[in-house]
């Protein structure tokens, strides 16, 4: 087969070294509109298993990347000056670059082309292909260029982020959030390397207009949040990689494909940061892309239909908590004003709905039980 994949991020390198060797014969190339050493944001974090998922497909990709993960049992939820430690949470993480450029060695090494600085901006471009992936992000043109044929439907979200490093270094994944005169700051930050953490910064819209971010510069964005975090920080600087503010995008699509055209990663379908789930949801989404090709052979139709088969039922129930759980955020002030730190710390972790009290009891008793005291009726509930 000749497949043309349209972005070179962990969907689409994924996709491209399994469908390679399940068959070298494949003639696979990587369209990447931006340079080789060059990308967007700072670390991307993964759950306690990390890559486990890899290993059933592709054991020396799971092999070859582990070692390149920084991780930590637990999780940390910051109230102003109450630090809460929540066990029974583990995370791992990586440099977004590190990530790509290791996967780009891979993928090379099999026999893959990455056009990289190559912008594609037509599907006629690449018409000679048996099959088209478009693995170009969140805001992929294959997709807007396609909406009716995919059903899709973007609902905007109110709230304001902006991705943000610092060389301060913490010891797990931590939510920091503290209250200001303008409302209150969430912190989303994890190392993702010995002397670099992720440090991402989120707002209610309230906030962000009252704090006068719309007409600040990028430098004094940059010393706002840092007067904000000052504790946090402990005097290192935040830093900026083309960081600017954002509304995220809840994406779907109800059809995954048309024609002999397919979605991966977030071109498919955003997951909300707040669960940690971004990058592994395209590398599974890749992982079972594969499969079916595995399964139908070179039938392209057959095997569109069965990778959404597949691939649907588990992954629209981490689309659906990512967005119970980017509504959270949204409430964040309320919340902060009407519960004490312990409520709160575990508000946010049965907020998707998904962890039960006899779930939390089990990952962190101390925690369940604090939340006891306060609520004694969560032990008849």
């Amino acid at each position: 087969m000749k497949i043309a994949i349209i972005g070179a991020g962990p969907a689409g390198l994924t996709f491209a070294a399994l469908m390679k060797r399940q068959d070298p014969l494949h003639d696979i190339t990587l369209y990447e509109r931006g340079p080789r050493h060059a990308t967007w944001g700072f670390g991307v974090v993964f759950s306690d298993r990390a890559l486990e998922f890899l290993r059933a497909d592709d054991e020396a990709l799971y092999q070859y990347l582990t070692p390149h993960m920084e991780t930590w049992p637990h999780l940390t939820i910051q109230v102003n000056d109450t630090r809460i430690p929540i066990t029974g949470n583990g995370f791992s993480a990586t440099g977004r670059l590190e990530l790509l450029t290791l996967l780009y060695a891979y993928v090379e090494r099999l026999g893959v082309r990455i056009e990289f600085d190559h912008d594609i901006a037509s599907l006629d471009k690449v018409q000679d292909a048996d099959l088209i992936v478009g693995a170009n992000g969140a805001f992929s043109w294959v997709r807007t260029e396609n909406e009716d044929q995919f059903g899709t439907t973007t609902d905007w979200r109110p709230n304001r982020f902006i991705w943000y490093g610092t060389s301060q270094i913490f010891d797990s994944l931590s939510l920091t959030f503290r209250d200001t005169p303008q409302g209150v700051f969430c912190a989303h930050h994890y190392r993702y390397s010995p002397t670099m953490s992720t440090f991402l910064v989120e707002v209610e819209d309230a906030t962000w207009h009252r704090s006068g971010f719309e007409a600040m510069s990028p430098e004094d964005t940059i010393r706002h949040c840092e007067q904000v975090f000052a504790q946090d920080l402990g005097g290192h600087p935040i830093l900026s990689n083309n960081s600017y503010w954002r509304q995220f995008p809840a994406i779907w699509n109800q059809r995954w494909s048309f024609g002999k055209v397919v979605l991966m990663g977030d071109a498919l379908r955003t997951a909300h940061f707040s669960i940690g789930s971004g990058t592994r949801l395209a590398m599974e989404d890749a992982v079972a892309l594969a499969k079916a090709f595995r399964e139908q052979g070179s039938d392209v139709p057959a095997a569109l239909a069965a990778y959404q088969a597949l691939r649907l039922p588990p992954m629209k129930k981490i689309w659906d908590a990512a967005n119970v759980s980017l509504r959270w955020y949204e409430h964040m002030d309320e919340r902060m004003k009407a519960l004490t730190p312990v409520e709160f710390a575990y508000d946010y972790m049965t907020r998707t709905g998904r962890v039960s009290h006899a779930e939390m009891k089990r990952r962190d008793p101390g925690l369940a039980e604090a939340y006891e005291q306060l609520h004694p009726e969560v032990l008849t509930g």
